[in-house]
């Protein structure tokens, strides 16, 4: 007869780039239950909000996360910019969607390369962050910031980019794109990677739905629900299909990762042909009063940010909802039934960022 014990995952662990705490109630080697434990990294940024300018917390928002840092920026920026009704240069919104889908190539090369580290395939590995440090200079090169890039601002964007440096960003792209269907066949064709991802970790689509799991993590179960499609920033411009895989495992989620790559070269693409001239910045007056509820979609999945203001220079509330907060109960239902051995494989394919997550 069996015997449950409980073991800890985390928060320290090899195989784990962020302090994840969970639980595992094991038979023999099978996991029949998770407890997840929320709060080791807890900063209290959102309170920050009561002491800081609406203005300079933007610097706050950006320091959520270092990963998705500049989308944290661009949705506080424009959660305060619909509350006081400010309309944005369309360049800057365009500069806005060209930083996102960079800061969407490096988190998910980022994330392949620690999938493959956690398969133990560390050539892989390497060359994930070999192709990640090119995009990582074309964003320092731009933004001036090479992990929090400080350049989103209430009323539009801190820079601007030269059509020079445009066109070299595209050229570079272009030379990068080549490098990245070889390593992304790797991923896809395998067959060693395939034996470790398919069929493990399975999130059927209704469950995926009703437990609310967010972007790859959800599109991986066959649901097409992208937040780029409302058409934030300048994404209603231009033309895209959010990539879908209906197997639900950890190989769908991977697939779904290695495909957006692709798509973000093209919007990129697409961003610089179409980017007007004209200032990059209007001057904001005023304090921002009521509330106001804005989505965009993180590299992890779909970000919330909800504030509400008085009337005086300090907003009176900031909530955040992160993409790693809602998957984390679609995390707990793939666990239940699997192999002790597999945790590892299908916590990362969550793309779990406890930074964002706890706050």
């Amino acid at each position: 007869m069996s015997r449950q014990i409980i073991i800890p995952f985390g928060p320290q662990h090899p195989v784990l780039p962020e302090p994840i705490h969970l639980d595992l109630v094991l038979e023999d080697e099978i996991v029949v239950d998770v407890i997840p434990s929320i709060g080791y990294v807890h900063r209290g940024l959102e309170k920050l909000v009561e002491r800081r300018e609406y203005t300079e917390y933007v610097y706050v928002a950006e320091r959520i996360c270092g990963i998705c840092s500049f989308v944290h920026g661009l949705a506080y920026c424009q959660g305060v910019e619909g509350m006081m009704k400010i309309e944005v240069p369309e360049r800057a919104l365009y500069l806005r969607t060209i930083w996102s889908e960079y800061s969407r190539l490096h988190s998910h090369l980022l994330t392949l390369g620690l999938f493959a580290d956690v398969l133990g395939f560390e050539n892989l590995f390497m060359n994930a962050w070999r192709l990640r440090e090119h995009i990582l200079d074309d964003m320092e090169a731009t933004t001036g910031g090479r992990v929090i890039q400080g350049s989103c601002k209430v009323g539009g964007v801190r820079r601007d980019i030269s059509s020079e440096k445009l066109d070299q960003m595209v050229s570079g792209l272009n030379e990068l794109e080549k490098e990245m269907k070889e390593l992304t066949e790797v991923f896809l064709r395998d067959s060693s990677i395939k034996s470790r991802l398919c069929g493990v970790g399975v999130l059927p689509k209704k469950e995926a739905y009703e437990y609310g799991a967010a972007g790859p993590t959800l599109r991986g179960s066959g649901w097409s629900i992208d937040a780029r499609k409302l058409g934030y920033a300048a994404f209603s411009k231009l033309n895209f299909e959010p990539v879908v895989e209906t197997q639900g495992d950890c190989y769908a989620r991977c697939a779904v990762r290695a495909k957006e790559m692709f798509v973000s070269i093209d919007l990129i693409r697409q961003a610089v042909q179409k980017i007007p001239d004209g200032p990059v910045e209007v001057k904001v007056t005023g304090a921002p009063d009521g509330e106001y509820f804005t989505r965009v979609e993180q590299p992890r999945g779909e970000l919330v940010h909800y504030l509400k203001g008085n009337g005086t220079k300090n907003l009176v509330r900031s909530r955040v909802r992160t993409p790693t907060f809602t998957n984390i109960p679609p995390l707990v239902a793939m666990l239940k039934g699997c192999e002790l051995a597999d945790v590892p494989v299908i916590v990362h394919s969550i793309d779990p960022c406890i930074g964002c997550a706890e706050r």
